[in-house]
């Protein structure tokens, strides 16, 4: 039987247990995307928290653009010191880190209308994404971790498929990603749309892509993780031991409950208090507004 407090491995990355803080806005940084105590703050806290694996906010890699307010950024060379410290800091706590990078211009397949070597059939709309993934593990060696996020579905009529997906999947293992992210382009959405079915599979009320992620999990070799709506330990405990899902990722959660890793380590197995009300996306940064309102 497996369990979710052993330590694992993702890609070359030693885990001491199998959850994730998912990638969140913390809407925190300077106006140009540097960090601050308020932020260090938030991961120190977080790794003390006793999770896993911190994947940070989205960092956008131009300068020109910046999708969200507060957001991490990481265009140039400045950031790199206080990316190491940060670092530290969570190695401090036996946690881990791992960076989402992203370009907030990408096109989904719907209003993707390029006719060049990019656009049209899947192999050609892939293109973009294995060609940043390939320079990217040229530079960064075979002994780095790459994780690469996909959305199940695009969960409206003309998006991409959870077909498409699937195929994309393999293509990464292929090509050799250490792991897969499988999540959903639903933000502020999934609460409500829990229990329809697209691409004939069901929006589950906890875990909402696990139907996804465990088809996923059955074709592939390579770790899958899923996040969305996880609130209840013996249920993520089943998906770990019912399929091939390697890891779990929460992030309301833990706004809401910040030691909550730490509380079901200790025995205490009672379910998360967070409400998945989504409220915790405030113009002062992101934090639980019904149970964890203090903000420093």
């Amino acid at each position: 039987m497996k369990t979710l407090f052993e330590e694992t491995k993702l890609g070359n990355i030693s885990i001491q247990n199998r959850f994730l803080r998912s990638a969140t806005w913390e809407n925190m940084t300077t106006e140009d995307g540097h960090l601050t105590d308020k932020l260090y703050k938030i991961y120190e806290n977080l790794a003390k928290s006793g999770v896993g694996l911190i994947i940070t906010g989205y960092a956008n890699i131009v300068k020109e653009e910046q999708p969200n307010h507060g957001m991490m950024r990481i265009y140039d060379d400045s950031f790199i010191d206080e990316y190491k410290k940060l670092t530290n800091i969570v190695h401090n706590y036996n946690s881990k880190i791992i960076m989402q990078v992203a370009y907030g211009g990408t096109k989904t397949k719907f209003n993707h209308r390029r006719t060049d070597e990019y656009g049209g059939s899947l192999a050609n709309r892939m293109r973009f994404l294995l060609e940043i993934y390939n320079k990217v593990r040229e530079k960064a060696g075979d002994k780095f971790t790459i994780l690469i996020k996909l959305t199940s579905s695009e969960f409206f009529q003309g998006g991409l498929t959870f077909d498409e997906t699937k195929l994309i999947c393999k293509k990464l293992e292929e090509v050799g990603v250490d792991a897969i992210e499988i999540t959903g382009n639903i933000h502020g959405k999934a609460k409500s749309m829990v229990g329809e079915v697209f691409d004939g599979y069901r929006i589950q009320e906890e875990g909402y892509f696990t139907e996804y992620a465990k088809i996923i999990s059955n074709e592939i070799n390579i770790p899958i993780i899923t996040v969305g709506g996880f609130k209840n330990i013996d249920k993520i405990e089943k998906l770990l031991n019912e399929t091939n899902i390697d890891f779990f990722g929460l992030s309301r959660p833990l706004l809401a409950e910040p030691d909550l890793i730490k509380r079901w380590k200790s025995g205490d197995r009672k379910a998360s208090i967070c409400l998945s009300c989504s409220k915790c996306r405030t113009s002062k940064g992101n934090y639980c507004t019904i149970f964890n309102t203090c903000v420093k």
